[in-house]
């Protein structure tokens, strides 16, 4: 979603770009060093900004400033009187100076005490040398730093813009201008939509979880705005981190423009949702998370509450498309992510109530002509996640067969077994003791008797449904059946083998799904 606005000139959501030298910067200096310098007046101060460094001894000087001066003086034209001196002070901080920087002599033996309070009362930075210095070198060398700083930032600003302008002209997902964003930064970036859910984030190794806590509590941050043409798409931010030759702002600006382009040549932010929904699944589907505290942090970030919730896996067959499933499921007041994942149609639900997704409801959802396989309930990522196999599990299993309808994992009590059982090596030993001739044999000659097993319990008491299922003729099929029981030495028509054969399969078919 997208914002149409007017925007003030006079008025900018950016902070000050990165200082290209401080008044810090400025007393490590060898030159000013050598006056052996002592910081009265310090802390947030000396980030400063420096501009320039400027000698004066006069006590109007402040007229001839235009701010960010390092005013470096003796004060020898300066008053005796504590209220003449706090007034200058004063007229130096309206200008705009960095700093105060006064070298001590017969004159000011010692700072005034007038002038250290005013100092600490603006927080402006004041700094005492004890030792005389040549200040036409402190000078020197402080232009000299600002001449280099600006030529690097220069050819930085040059680099960032072939690096994003080539980002754009490639077409460059969110997620990869938001990673190159945060690469360059060195700090985690975010990027979000209008309604403040999570569209990516880059952590740099850092904890998800974390970098979205930081995000939500407000803590330090660098943000910009994506726009183009009066219309805003959302920001981009980059938590505290290094500061950069060319200002982080500067960078942050750039990503945030190669981000605008692909909305404007995208028709709006409508990727957006679809990247960051499938993203989401498809890490959580392979597994590829940190911790279960970071992919928690994703899902809520992206709207999709996990605390206190019931959550389940959806699996969609027949043929469709997945757009929508997202707005219908919330016209029923349920939360829900979704994404085609190779080819399966995935979608993630969440309601504050169990009974919530009746057959209507959740056929409503799917959409028109769609069987819906529906996992068990879960109550966090980990049962989410294998309430998701569930569901891939029963839509591989039984398929269409029997038209759009809703089926659920739990009223199929082996599928639930197998799917609370996954992480138990008992069930995956049983899977691999009871089929390990079937899969030889298939592996060695092409077969397809685990096909034809599986069609098998699929149907039990009907064979010739079964047959029908496997795209076998029924004598083809029989004859499958007869090499299977001698392979397995087994009485495929007695009710706990055949029972014991569909857990194994279960579990066979459980353990191709990514688990965490």
């Amino acid at each position: 979603m997208s914002e149409r606005q007017d925007f003030d000139r006079n008025r900018t959501d950016r902070p000050v770009p990165d200082a290209l030298l401080t008044v810090a910067d400025v007393i490590e200096m060898p030159s000013l060093r050598a006056g052996d310098p002592e910081v009265i007046v310090g802390g947030a101060a000396l980030r400063g900004e420096v501009r320039w460094a400027h000698v004066s001894d006069s006590a109007g000087v402040a007229r001839l400033l235009d701010g960010g001066e390092l005013l470096l003086t003796t004060g020898a034209g300066w008053p005796d009187d504590p209220d003449a001196l706090r007034e200058l002070i004063r007229g130096l901080h309206d200008a705009g100076v960095a700093g105060v920087v006064i070298e001590l002599g017969e004159q000011h033996p010692r700072i005034p005490d007038a002038v250290a309070e005013v100092c600490h009362e603006v927080d402006l930075a004041l700094v005492a040398l004890t030792r005389e210095v040549k200040f036409v070198a402190v000078t020197e060398a402080v232009h000299r730093a600002l001449i280099a700083a600006q030529t690097d930032a220069l050819r930085e600003r040059q680099r960032l813009h072939e690096l994003f302008t080539a980002l754009s002209l490639r077409g460059a997902p969110a997620d990869v201008v938001v990673a190159e964003t945060a690469r360059v930064l060195g700090a985690p970036v975010v990027l979000e939509n209008l309604a403040g859910e999570l569209i990516a984030v880059e952590g740099l190794r850092r904890p998800v979880a974390g970098v979205l806590a930081e995000r939500r509590d407000g803590a330090t941050r660098d943000e910009v705005p994506v726009q183009a043409r009066g219309v805003r798409w959302g920001s981009l931010m980059a938590l505290a981190g290094p500061a950069h030759p060319a200002g982080r702002v500067t960078v942050l600006e750039q990503g945030a423009t190669a981000l605008a382009f692909g909305c404007l040549a995208d028709g709006g932010d409508a990727e957006w949702t679809l990247l960051a929904q499938r993203g989401v699944i498809d890490d959580l589907l392979g597994a590829r998370f940190a911790s279960v505290d970071d992919i928690t942090a994703r899902l809520q970030a992206g709207g999709f509450p996990v605390a206190g919730r019931y959550v389940y896996g959806l699996v969609l067959g027949g043929d469709g498309t997945i757009d929508g499933i997202v707005d219908r499921a919330r016209d029923r007041g349920v939360a829900a992510i979704s994404g085609r994942i190779g080819a399966a149609d995935v979608a993630l639900l969440s309601t504050a109530r169990a009974d919530t997704l009746s057959d209507e409801v959740v056929a409503g959802i799917a959409g028109a002509g769609r069987t819906a396989f529906l996992g068990p309930a879960a109550e966090g990522v980990l049962e989410l996640l294998a309430s998701v196999g569930a569901a891939v599990d029963l839509a591989e299993g039984i398929g269409d067969a029997g038209g759009p309808r809703v089926r659920r994992v739990d009223d199929r009590p082996l599928e639930r077994l197998v799917s609370s059982l996954r992480d138990d090596h008992r069930l995956h030993a049983h899977s691999e003791r009871m089929l390990a001739p079937l899969a030889r044999y298939d592996r060695e000659r092409r077969g397809d008797l685990l096909d034809v097993l599986a069609a098998l319990v699929a149907h039990p008491g009907n064979r010739s449904a079964a047959a029908a299922a496997s795209h076998l003729s029924r004598s083809v099929f029989y004859q499958r059946l007869t090499l299977i029981s001698d392979l397995l030495d087994a009485d495929l028509d007695d009710g706990e083998t055949l029972a014991a054969l569909h857990l194994a399969l279960l579990a066979r078919r459980r353990s191709a799904v990514p688990t965490r």
